[in-house]
């Protein structure tokens, strides 16, 4: 298989699979952002998700950073209509 090397390309899958990791676990989201611990909440679903965005993408694109930022965008940004001490 080829590894992505477009940074744009790996900037969808992350946040692709970033969307799926929400969509998925709605609950969990709402919960981790109210009580500001969404990290320790979604620990293995967000490792998961980075084991495999890692495993298609070069690392010639900086695939921490895309992966990072694109946890930023999907789960946290998204959830700001959430209610939270944390905004």
């Amino acid at each position: 298989m080829n590894l992505i090397d477009n940074p744009d390309q790996a900037k969808r899958l992350a946040r692709a699979i970033l969307s799926d990791v929400a969509m998925y676990n709605k609950e969990k989201v709402e919960s981790g952002i109210k009580n500001d611990n969404i990290f320790d909440v979604l620990n293995e679903e967000l490792e998961e998700g980075r084991q495999h965005f890692l495993s298609r993408v070069s690392n010639d694109v900086n695939p921490d950073l895309i992966y990072g930022t694109a946890v930023v965008d999907v789960l946290i940004k998204r959830a700001g209509k959430i209610e939270s001490s944390i905004w």
